[in-house]
C-alpha cells in the first residue's frame, strides 16, 4: 500500500506540475524555502509526522504544507503551493480512508525537512 500511494503521489505531482520539469525541480524549491527559514521563524510550529512513511500521515502533511502557505516567510514560494494544492485536490478521495497518526508539534524547518524526504521516497519507489 505503501509502495501504491507514492506512485500516486508521484504521479499526481507530475500531472499537477506541468510547468516544473522534475521533482528535482520542487525539491530545490523546498531546499529554497529550508534556507529561507531564520532565526525568526523558529517560533512557528507545525504538526509533524513522526513517521513519513505511515500512510496515514498523508493529511498531515498537507495540513502542515498549509500552515507554511500561510507564514509571510514563504509567501515567494506560491507557485510550489499552487502545485502541492494541486496534488492535494488529486488524493483527496484516498484521505478519507486515513487512520490515526503519531505527530509531533516541530520547527517548520524539521516539517520542510520531512517534507522533503517523503517527496525523495516517493520519486525512488516510483523508479522501482
Amino acid at each position: 500500500m505503501k509502495t501504491h500511494l507514492c506512485l500516486l503521489l508521484l504521479a499526481a505531482g507530475i500531472s499537477a506540475a506541468p510547468h516544473m520539469s522534475s521533482m528535482s525541480e520542487l525539491l530545490t524549491l523546498l531546499q529554497q524555502m529550508w534556507e529561507s527559514m531564520t532565526k525568526d521563524n523558529l517560533a512557528l510550529r507545525i504538526e509533524t509526522p513522526d513517521n513519513i512513511d505511515d500512510v496515514n500521515c498523508v493529511s498531515t502533511i498537507f495540513e502542515g504544507t498549509e500552515q507554511l502557505k500561510h507564514n509571510p516567510a514563504t509567501k515567494k514560494f506560491s507557485v510550489f503551493f499552487q502545485k502541492f494544492e494541486r496534488l492535494k485536490q488529486f488524493l483527496a478521495p484516498n484521505l478519507a480512508k486515513e487512520g490515526k497518526c503519531d505527530t509531533e508539534r516541530k520547527t517548520a524547518r524539521m516539517f520542510i525537512e520531512k517534507l522533503m524526504t517523503f517527496i525523495r521516497k516517493a520519486s525512488k519507489n516510483a523508479r522501482v
